[in-house]
């Protein structure tokens, strides 16, 4: 992994057992007649709450003056496979090394779905990586230099039958529904250039591409006879990682990807066909450095996974796999709308911490870093999965052989075999418990940034049996009062700040959304006294606003041209979490030709959203005015219409 520039991204160890009881308890089915209500969790940056099961909240039937989080079950986008870490060597190292019963509690900690998290997506290394608890890296076919096996004679999961296989079997049993992937950090060294695990690249010959598609179909193979089917696979992690820090890794160009997917589609889907080969398998973007190591007059190939999805090897692939040490998630969501037919997988982050970082700081750095940018940021951005890199570590960020020594996992076996928790189990945890496998991701109107905001950001799920998890963090470090609606009802809670929450409700049918959004696809906008940033209020984007620019008074306006004359029934005017921002009052008009308009409706201004009912509108343009006076700015996040 590149894990330079992460700075203090960080996570520490906290008492494991203070994950309680309460948190395991499912969601009790609502009464009937009763009114619906939210079942609540929170972790907090301080670690007062961690995981820690509130009171319940109701819905109620009025409508809030409060930002608020509008949730639309029927708008739906990526469907999920789970959340979770690598089961590192290092990692199987540590847990396997415990006494049996302290064993099984850490597992069940990490795989139950009602004592522990629910872990339910594991990223397994084929072969050594740096999280090593040996002195040699190995694969499955190692040689003495100048040998070769293209008959993969010697080909063997031995390694990993003392302490891996027997632990993610364990993982199996607790979790049924966990899905593993798998991922090599380096071909048998016979098969690269300079005859090295560390570094080098694939030798360029049909022979090798093959003989590596053979190896990693056997390694399949063997692993689903040793009872761990593989669902997904890579075939480098971190190709453009040119200079891995004294460990395995390889460098190799997307059209050596391109020829050894090639090679492998066919075999896969003979030998297994329920395993998927993922693209890529590093950053969002490709690190400064790595451009920087290109060789001389070699592409640093920017482009590196669009390149994959537009060759002929394409058609073996499900998808792109995605890392976090670069860029931001928006790069998940370019690739989206590049090829929607694909899906998008993040597949590796980890907590990181600077030498004089105290453990309060590497908690909460992590904790409300990993919240906004990882736990809600991948998923808002078509992630399918949400993996950190180690599941556990030691006291000291290994053991380890070549690269991260300031890494931290989701457990932390310290010197005297007791298991502690570090905040990424948190942020992990509060989607791995509640969102189930095969959940969907459905549309919620969501303020702050992974490049923080201060502001509200949110995620939310329909789990297959209709329930829904809304997970929110609150990114300002004071506490900010808030409401979520569902249809015609809402709720609203306050967290303190930097707190991470999962609200869950069963499906009810007093929570049915009788109006639906229409998609301003195509919309225009303009505004006045500035025009700057209009096009941000039809943008589908809570986190972006168009604002008056200066104190409220009457006459200024937001003029929107739909493009073509549209029924709506419903206006909401959303000034998202920008406190204060919203009109003092308010007017709403329609046009056929943005001349001449015709008055709907008009009111006070008192709160965040103003939703205006408007039955049987027809029209191509609408304008809202206001007309109020405030020393506050007016913004308008989002402007939505609905039918």
């Amino acid at each position: 992994m590149n894990r330079r520039v992460l700075g203090t991204v960080t996570a520490c160890a906290v008492a494991l057992s203070l994950v309680g009881t309460a948190a395991g308890q499912a969601t009790a089915a609502p009464h009937p007649g009763s009114a619906p209500a939210a079942d609540v969790w929170v972790t907090t940056p301080d670690r007062t709450e961690l995981l820690h099961r509130r009171a319940p909240v109701a819905f109620r039937p009025e409508a809030s003056a409060r930002t608020t989080i509008t949730v639309d079950p029927d708008r739906t986008y990526q469907r999920m496979d789970g959340f979770g870490a690598a089961l590192t060597d290092s990692s199987a190292a540590l847990l396997g090394a415990l006494p049996a019963k302290d064993r099984d509690a850490a597992m069940r900690r990490l795989f139950d779905p009602d004592q522990g998290i629910g872990v339910s997506f594991l990223r397994q290394p084929v072969g050594s990586s740096d999280f090593t608890a040996e002195a040699e890296h190995y694969t499955y076919d190692d040689l003495p230099a100048g040998q070769t096996d293209f008959e993969l004679r010697h080909f063997s999961i031995v390694h990993d039958e003392e302490r891996i296989l027997p632990l993610l079997r364990q993982a199996k049993h607790l979790n049924p529904d966990l899905t593993v992937m798998a991922t090599p950090w380096s071909p048998p060294a016979w098969m690269k250039t300079g005859d090295t695990l560390v570094g080098g690249r694939l030798k360029d010959d049909p022979a090798v591409y093959q003989a590596y598609a053979r190896y990693l179909v056997k390694f399949v193979q063997a692993y689903a006879a040793a009872g761990v089917p593989i669902d997904y696979l890579t075939v480098q992690n971190e190709p453009q990682n040119r200079k891995p820090g004294g460990y395995p890794g390889t460098d190799l160009t997307a059209g050596q990807e391109a020829q050894v997917i090639t090679a492998l589609g066919p075999l896969l889907r003979r030998a297994s066909p329920r395993t998927k080969i993922l693209g890529y398998d590093h950053n969002w973007t490709t690190h400064p450095d790595d451009v920087a190591s290109t060789p001389p007059g070699q592409d640093p190939e920017t482009d590196y996974p669009y390149r994959i999805l537009d060759s002929d090897a394409a058609r073996w692939v499900a998808g792109t796999a995605y890392h976090c040490y670069s860029g931001d998630p928006s790069a998940q969501s370019a690739m989206h709308d590049a090829h929607p037919d694909k899906g998008i997988w993040f597949t590796e982050c980890s907590g990181s911490h600077g030498a004089a970082d105290t453990p309060e700081q590497i908690f909460r750095g992590t904790l409300t870093w990993h919240a906004r940018t990882i736990t809600i940021g991948t998923t808002r951005n078509w992630a399918k999965s949400v993996v950190d890199w180690n599941i556990a570590l030691d006291a000291a960020g290994g053991p380890h052989n070549g690269g991260c020594d300031t890494c931290t996992g989701l457990l932390t076996v310290q010197g005297d075999g007791t298991v502690s928790t570090d905040a990424e189990y948190y942020t992990i945890g509060h989607l791995s418990k509640f969102v189930k496998p095969g959940a969907v991701r459905i549309a919620s109107t969501s303020f702050g940034t992974t490049g923080w905001n201060g502001q509200l950001t949110d995620v939310a799920f329909r789990n297959i049996d209709g329930s829904t998890a809304l997970v929110v963090h609150n990114e300002n470090d004071d506490p900010r009062t808030f409401a979520v609606a569902v249809g015609d009802r809402s709720f609203e809670y306050t967290l303190p700040g930097g707190a991470l929450a999962t609200f869950t409700w069963p499906k009810s049918g007093a929570l049915k959304v009788s109006k639906h959004e229409i998609p301003l696809t195509g919309a225009t906008a303009t505004g006045s006294p500035t025009a700057d940033g209009a096009a941000l209020a039809v943008d589908a984007d809570g986190s972006t606003r168009w604002s008056a620019g200066r104190a409220q008074e009457p006459g200024q306006y937001l003029q929107v041209d739909l493009g073509r004359p549209t029924r709506f029934d419903r206006v909401a005017v959303d000034s998202g979490d920008n406190l204060g921002d919203y009109a003092r009052g308010w007017e709403l008009s329609v046009s056929e030709d943005g001349t001449t308009w015709r008055p709907l409706r008009s009111g006070p201004g008192v709160g965040q959203l103003t939703t205006v009912d408007v039955p049987g509108t027809r029209a191509r343009y609408l304008r809202v005015t206001g007309t109020g006076s405030a020393p506050n700015w007016w913004s308008i996040a989002d402007l939505r219409l609905y039918r």
